[in-house]
C-alpha cells in the first residue's frame, strides 16, 4: 500500500504582516519535498523528491503559483484560521 499526502501549512506572525507558507509532500510516512515561501523554491529529501523539486523549480507558471500561495490561500483566509490557530490560548 502507497500513501501521498500532501499538507499545506500557514504560519502567521504579528497578524498578516508576516506570512509563511509550507507545503510538504509525505510519501510512505516520509517527506519527500517541501515548499517554503521564505526560501522560494522546492527543496528534495529523497532523490525521487530532489527530481521532482528541480522539475516545479524550473517550471516559472508553476513557481509563480507556489509563491503567490501566501496572498491566495493564507491571506485570503486569515478570518477564517486566525480563531482557531491565532487567538486561542
Amino acid at each position: 500500500v502507497f500513501q501521498l499526502m500532501v499538507k499545506h501549512e500557514c504560519h502567521f506572525v504579528n497578524g498578516t504582516e508576516k506570512v509563511r507558507y509550507l507545503e510538504r509532500q509525505f510519501y510512505n510516512r516520509m517527506e519527500h519535498v517541501r515548499f517554503d515561501s521564505d526560501l522560494g523554491r522546492y527543496e528534495g529529501f529523497t532523490p525521487h523528491g530532489e527530481c521532482n523539486a528541480r522539475q516545479w523549480n524550473s517550471d516559472p507558471d508553476w513557481m509563480e503559483k507556489t509563491r503567490t500561495a501566501v496572498d491566495w490561500l493564507c491571506r485570503h483566509n486569515y478570518r477564517v484560521f486566525a480563531p482557531f490557530s491565532v487567538e486561542r490560548r
